[in-house]
C-alpha cells in the first residue's frame, strides 16, 4: 500500500544498516526518499538499484560532522522539491575503543560524539522547520535513539549520553512545533544485525548482550525500518519513544541469570 504516495523524504547515513532499510521501506510506501550521506558513490548505485524496482530514490550529500552540509541537506531537497514532509534523523557512531567510561575517555573524544550526534538532530530539525515544514503547517519527524539512551551502561559514556540527550531533545520538539501541525518522535534500537554491529562488537559480547534480550536474537534493520514507517504515518503521534530491543531493559536486570536459575529457586 502506497500510504506515503509522493511525500518527501530525507533520511540521514543510509547507505547501509537501518538507514538504508529505512529508505527501501519508505520508498516502497510510495515516498519521494532522498537518501543523504556522505559516500555518493555508493549512495548513486544503491539508488539507482532500488530506482529498478519501481522506487523513486534520490541522493544528497550529508555528513554529521561538518555542520554545513547538514543545513545545505535541507535546502538542497526543499529547493529541489518544494516542500519536506518526512525527516529520519538516522545518524550514530562512535569507537569502542575511545568511548570508554568517565575514568577512560579522553575528553576531546567525548566532545566529537556527543556534537556530531546532537549538532546533526539539532541543525537538520531546526533547518527543516524554518524552511519548510512550518509553513507547510506539517511535518514528521522521526529520530533515531538507542536502548544505550534509556538504560546505562558500562562503556561508551559518549554514545549513551548523547542518545539520551536526543530523547529529550526530541520529546521538546514535539513541544515547541506542535502549534505548526509538526510532530516528532523517537525509535530506539537494541542490538542490531548490522556491518557496525558485525565489525564493532565480537561474538561473545553479542551472545552475552543477547543473554539478557527476552527475545533472544538480535533485530533485522528492517524490523526498526517498521517502526519508523509507523512513525512516518502517524502525524497525531509526537513525543513518543519506542524502544525496538526485544525486550532489553524491560525485564529485572538479571534476567539473563535468572532464566538459567529457573529451576533453582
Amino acid at each position: 500500500m502506497e500510504s506515503l504516495n509522493g511525500k518527501i523524504v530525507i533520511v540521514t547515513a543510509s547507505t547501509r544498516g537501518i538507514g538504508y532499510s529505512c529508505v527501501e521501506a519508505l520508498a516502497k510506501k510510495g515516498a519521494v526518499v532522498y537518501m543523504a550521506c556522505r559516500n555518493m558513490e555508493v549512495a548513486n548505485q544503491k539508488a539507482a538499484a532500488l530506482n529498478e524496482q519501481g522506487c523513486n530514490v534520490k541522493t544528497v550529500y550529508f555528513e554529521a560532522y561538518d555542520k554545513k552540509s547538514i543545513v545545505d541537506m535541507i535546502d538542497t531537497v526543499v529547493a529541489a522539491e518544494g516542500r519536506l514532509d518526512v525527516l529520519v534523523n538516522n545518524f550514530g557512531g562512535t569507537s569502542p575503543v575511545n568511548d570508554l567510561d568517565i575514568m577512560s575517555t579522553k575528553y576531546e573524544d567525548f566532545s566529537k560524539y556527543v556534537d556530531a550526534h546532537l549538532s546533526s538532530v539539532f541543525l537538520a530539525s531546526q533547518r527543516a522547520i524554518k524552511t519548510a515544514m512550518a509553513k507547510q503547517k506539517s511535518g514528521i519527524i522521526i529520530n533515531i535513539g538507542s536502548v544505550a539512551g534509556i538504560v546505562t551502561d558500562t562503556s561508551q559514556i559518549a554514545y549513551g549520553t548523547s542518545k539520551a540527550a536526543i530523547i529529550h531533545m526530541s520529546k521538546m520538539i514535539a513541544i515547541h512545533a506542535a502549534k505548526y501541525n509538526i510532530v516528532c518522535n523517537v525509535v530506539c534500537p537494541g542490538m542490531t544485525a548490522t556491518e557496525a554491529v558485525k565489525n564493532n562488537l565480537t561474538p561473545a559480547f553479542q551472545e552475552f548482550f543477547l543473554k539478557h534480550t527476552p527475545i533472544h536474537r538480535m533485530a533485522t534493520p528492517e524490523e526498526i525500518a517498521d517502526a519508523v514507517v509507523y512513525f512516518a504515518e502517524a502525524p497525531y503521534t509526537t513525543g513518543q519513544v519506542i524502544a525496538v530491543s526485544g525486550g532489553f531493559g524491560v525485564a529485572t536486570p538479571v534476567y539473563g541469570d535468572m532464566v538459567s536459575m529457573k529451576n533453582k529457586r
